[in-house]
C-alpha cells in the first residue's frame, strides 16, 4: 500500500485532537470543507472508516482513534526534533508576490503590517509563476484568481482596469475618446491582451492603433505613460498613487475585471505568522479605496 497523504494526515490528527472540524480548520489556516475532504481523501486511502455519526457531531471510529493516538505521539516527536530557530522570539515569513503589485500596493502598506506584528520578519520576493510549495520555500503566494491552484486560497482585493496617461495630453482633445486614438498605446509584455480586454469590458470599439509601444515590465509602462509616451491600460491598484499625486489621469475610469487578486497558502503547514499577514491582507483590501469616478463623459 502506498504511503498515504501527509496532508491528509495532519487534517486528520487535527480534528481527533481539537473534536471539530472547525477548529482544525482555523489551526490548519484552511477551510473547514478542506479538513473534511483531505479525510475522506485519507479513508478512501486506507479503506477504513476514522470517523462517524452526523456531520455536525462526527466522533472517531476505534480504529480512527488508535490511529489518532500513534499520529499525535508521532507528530510530537518530529516536533521535538526539529531545530529550533536562531532567535525563538522572532518569525520568518516569505511572500511570492506578483511585482508590480508589491511595489506598488503591498510594500507601501507593510509598516502597518510590522507596527501590528513587530516579530515577524517579512521576506517579498517577485514571482509570476504557479508556487510550488512543496518546493519553494515559500509561506504565501500572492497572484490573480485566473492563475492555477487547487489548495487554499483567499481574495483579498478587487481588480479593475481602465487606460491612464499624462494628464497634459488631455489638454489637446476636448474629446477624450479622440485621446486614445490619436495617442500609441502603450503594452507590457506580461499582459499584452490589456486593451483587448478593457475594450470589451468598457463596452466601446475603437480602430487599432498603428502606434504601439512595447515594455518588459508593467511598472516600465507605467512610467513610460507618466511621461507622456502614450497610454496604458493598467489595474487601479498599480495606478491609485500616481493618479493621487496627479501623475496620471484615468479620463475613463475604472472597471471591474473577472479576477481577484488572491493570497495562496500551502495545505497543512501551521505557521501562526502567515495566518496574521493572510487576515492582514484581507483588512488591508477592505480598506483600500476603490477607484474614482469617470472625469468626462463619452
Amino acid at each position: 500500500m502506498k504511503s498515504p497523504p501527509l496532508n491528509g494526515l495532519y487534517a486528520f490528527e487535527a480534528f481527533a485532537r481539537r473534536g471539530r472540524m472547525t477548529f482544525a480548520a482555523d489551526e490548519l489556516c484552511v477551510t473547514h470543507g478542506a479538513v473534511s475532504r483531505q479525510i475522506r481523501q485519507l479513508e478512501a486511502r486506507l479503506d477504513v472508516a476514522l470517523v462517524e455519526g452526523p456531520k455536525n457531531r462526527l466522533a472517531l471510529t476505534e480504529v480512527g482513534l488508535a490511529l489518532a493516538e500513534q499520529l499525535t505521539t508521532a507528530f510530537r516527536i518530529v516536533e521535538a526534533a526539529l531545530p529550533a530557530p536562531a532567535d525563538p522570539s522572532r518569525h520568518h515569513l516569505h511572500v511570492s508576490c506578483l511585482g508590480t503589485l508589491a511595489m506598488k500596493w503591498l510594500i507601501p502598506r507593510l509598516p502597518s503590517f510590522h507596527a501590528a506584528h513587530p516579530t515577524v520578519q517579512v521576506r517579498i520576493t517577485e514571482s509570476y509563476l504557479p508556487c510550488d510549495f512543496r518546493k519553494d520555500a515559500v509561506d504565501l503566494a500572492i497572484r490573480t484568481s485566473a492563475s492555477e491552484y487547487s489548495g487554499d486560497s483567499t481574495a483579498f482585493l478587487e481588480q479593475f482596469h481602465g487606460p491612464v496617461l499624462a494628464p497634459h495630453l488631455l489638454e489637446k482633445h476636448r474629446d477624450v475618446k479622440d485621446v486614445l486614438a490619436a495617442l500609441p498605446r502603450l503594452h507590457a509584455q506580461s499582459y499584452p491582451q490589456s486593451w483587448e480586454e478593457w475594450l470589451g469590458n468598457f463596452g466601446i470599439r475603437l480602430d487599432p492603433s498603428p502606434h504601439k509601444r512595447s515594455f518588459e515590465h508593467n511598472t516600465y509602462m507605467i512610467e513610460a505613460a507618466v511621461a507622456g509616451l502614450g497610454a496604458a491600460v493598467c489595474p487601479w491598484a498599480f495606478v491609485m498613487s500616481d493618479i493621487e499625486q496627479g501623475r496620471l489621469a484615468a479620463p475613463f475610469g475604472f472597471v471591474a475585471t473577472n479576477t481577484r487578486y488572491v493570497v495562496q497558502q500551502p495545505m497543512g503547514r501551521r505557521n501562526p505568522a502567515a495566518l496574521q499577514f493572510r487576515d492582514w491582507l484581507l483588512e488591508e483590501g477592505r480598506n483600500t479605496p476603490g477607484p474614482p469616478p469617470v472625469m468626462s463623459a463619452i
